[in-house]
């Protein structure tokens, strides 16, 4: 009697076994599951969580973690199955009573899933939360607000710069130069960015350089998609414009002296210096600048 006893809890807990095994509900890790066939006889692969989750045809169907039967939505082959749902992370852990915090409910997908702890936890371009363990929309794109290192595009969306820390706009051409021009549809954010401009010096000048005037030197800076890269040297350099108070364009008398024109190894970033001849008697003088399908820089220059 006893032996029979024990051979039927030795069955039922080999078919228990069996079960588990076959569900897929041990791993509730993201990309746990590629396809549906990875799941058990009831269950699907959720096609964006990739775990595998129980189907149903109503709330008893499913278990207590998970209670809400709806379907699984979006415009994929399974868009229109039924599977038990989520809503609160503590029913995920086992209900109010339970002290374990490792599974959240997806925000995004309403299924039980365990918590992330860096962006390779999750699914796709998700990104983790670390403070939620929420996997979120991988909008990675760094917008105007968000945080950066150093000046040019640093980190920031390109067209962004690093100012102060942030990724912001490029500061607003509202110059004389600017709203006097005539080519504003050479403007744009697709072109080489200039971030900065300063003054270098403003000299007396010679006999080779402004007879008469003053020599003034800026140093422009600016950034480059890698896969159009500024040019070796300035003589190369195209699509590059100073434009007047009139509005009146021409091409910068750029230097290319060992520190006059610079470019980082790669080609995406420049510091170019530009000669202008001002009046003897001048401290200060307006300029604006841009590259083709560029930003408009405008510069008060102070000397």
């Amino acid at each position: 009697m006893q032996l029979r006893k024990m051979m039927w809890v030795l069955t039922a807990l080999g078919a228990m076994s069996g079960l588990m095994a076959g569900c897929g509900d041990d791993s509730t890790s993201p990309g746990a599951c590629t396809s549906n066939d990875e799941c058990g006889e009831s269950e699907i692969c959720h096609p964006t969580a990739q775990i595998c989750v129980q189907t149903c045809n109503s709330g008893a169907d499913c278990p207590s973690t998970a209670k809400t039967c709806a379907p699984v939505g979006g415009t994929g082959a399974n868009a229109n199955t039924m599977i038990c749902q989520c809503s609160t992370d503590a029913l995920c852990n086992g209900g109010a009573d339970s002290e374990s915090t490792d599974l959240v409910c997806s925000n995004l997908d309403n299924v039980c899933v365990t918590a992330c702890s860096s962006n390779a936890d999750c699914t796709g371009d998700r990104t983790c939360n670390v403070s939620t363990g929420q996997c979120e929309e991988g909008d990675t794109e760094p917008e105007p607000g968000d945080s950066c290192n150093g000046e040019g595009l640093s980190t920031c969306d390109y067209g962004l710069i690093c100012s102060s820390g942030t990724c912001s706009e490029p500061p607003a051409p509202t110059c004389q130069n600017y709203t006097a021009y005539p080519n504003k549809a050479d403007v744009g954010t697709t072109g080489p960015i200039i971030y900065n401009i300063e003054t270098v010096s403003a000299t007396p000048g010679t006999s080779s350089w402004c007879t008469g005037l003053q020599r003034l030197r800026l140093r422009v800076s600016a950034y480059t998609d890698p896969s159009s890269p500024f040019p070796p040297n300035s003589g190369g350099l195209g699509g590059f414009y100073y434009v007047l108070t009139d509005g009146t364009r021409i091409s910068p008398v750029v230097s290319n002296g060992q520190d006059d024109y610079v470019v980082s190894a790669n080609g995406d970033h420049a510091d170019i210096i530009v000669n202008l001849c001002v009046p003897a008697d001048s401290t200060t003088t307006l300029t604006g600048y841009h590259f083709a399908d560029g930003n408009f820089f405008c510069y008060r220059s102070n000397y």
